[in-house]
């Protein structure tokens, strides 16, 4: 399929490449010239605005965009449902608020547009091969045609179609929620071993625990590379940074008269680290954190 992605960081690079693997035709886009450059380099059409991404496209258009939830979000779906025609689809396959995913089903709606909200899981890894996506959408007619993007670029049974506008980032955002406690307990955990009588090889804990035990999975894989590297994590900090989805979580448990004690708790803990950075907790989790996504440690000084 032909397809236009907007947004080349860290997620929508790696998508592009994994589209192309699965022999998708991609047009590529980002204000960084650097990255329309790298998309090029393997296998991308490049494209010099939203405007020149769209008019390569054939109708009809399909549009992915992984840019920054909140404005640069709002500001783009905007400017698409202006570009876009009536029985197109746009993919928003950022870590949007559910509630601007809706609003801007609606605004797409009014145009004639497929809109999809689209949680993306996995990482980087999981961007560049076999990932994991939550897509909520306006019919499941509509869905079946953009299926065959996902049944390339997915591990086998990692999509679904959630329904509803919304429900897809919702899925996300809960899921981002249970990580948040999770990844929480690890650290925890290796906080009480650290602190222990007994000297214990955090590698070599991380490596046993990943193979046949109850709290294996990739979390715990992510862990063993961390300590692999560095077994105390002495080079970082303890400050665990947030991107808001544990947050929303939270708010939506409220609303909902949901008890939530330990997305909360780990929420709580990853705001008191701003403050207090010492914590080997606040180390694995940040470790966990940048193995998955990316995403930077405050490295000590």
């Amino acid at each position: 399929m032909q397809i236009g992605m907007i947004g080349l960081g860290k997620m929508g690079l790696n998508l592009v490449k994994n589209l192309i693997d699965n022999g998708n035709d991609v047009v590529a886009f980002d204000l960084n010239p650097d990255s329309i450059k790298a998309a090029v380099e393997a296998g991308a059409t490049g494209a010099t605005s939203n405007a020149d991404l769209v008019s390569k496209l054939s109708a009809p258009r399909i549009v992915w965009i992984m840019v920054p939830a909140g404005k640069p979000t709002d500001s783009t779906v905007e400017e698409l449902v202006s570009l876009l025609s009536s029985g197109d689809y746009l993919i928003d396959g950022g870590n949007s608020f559910y509630k601007d995913s809706i609003r801007h089903s609606e605004i797409a709606k009014a145009q004639g547009i497929n809109f999809f909200d689209c949680g993306t899981s996995g990482g980087q890894d999981g961007a560049r091969h076999d990932g994991n996506f939550m897509i909520g959408g306006p019919s499941q007619e509509a869905f079946d045609h953009i299926r065959p993007i996902y049944e390339g670029i997915a591990e086998k049974d990692g999509y679904l179609y959630t329904g509803k506008p919304g429900s897809g980032h919702f899925l996300k955002m809960v899921h981002n929620g249970i990580e948040y406690g999770m990844m929480g307990a690890i650290g925890e955990g290796f906080d009480v071993l650290q602190n222990s009588q007994f000297e214990y090889d955090n590698e070599a804990v991380a490596k046993v625990w990943v193979h046949g035990s109850v709290v294996r999975g990739w979390l715990m894989e992510l862990a063993e590379e961390a300590f692999a590297k560095d077994d105390n994590l002495s080079k970082i900090t303890g400050t665990m940074h947030s991107s808001g989805e544990g947050k929303w979580t939270v708010q939506e448990a409220l609303n909902e008269d949901v008890a939530v004690p330990v997305i909360t708790a780990s929420l709580y803990q990853r705001w008191d680290s701003m403050n207090n950075d010492d914590s080997f907790t606040g180390k694995v989790v940040s470790a966990l954190r940048n193995g998955f996504g990316g995403h930077a440690m405050d490295m000590k000084k």
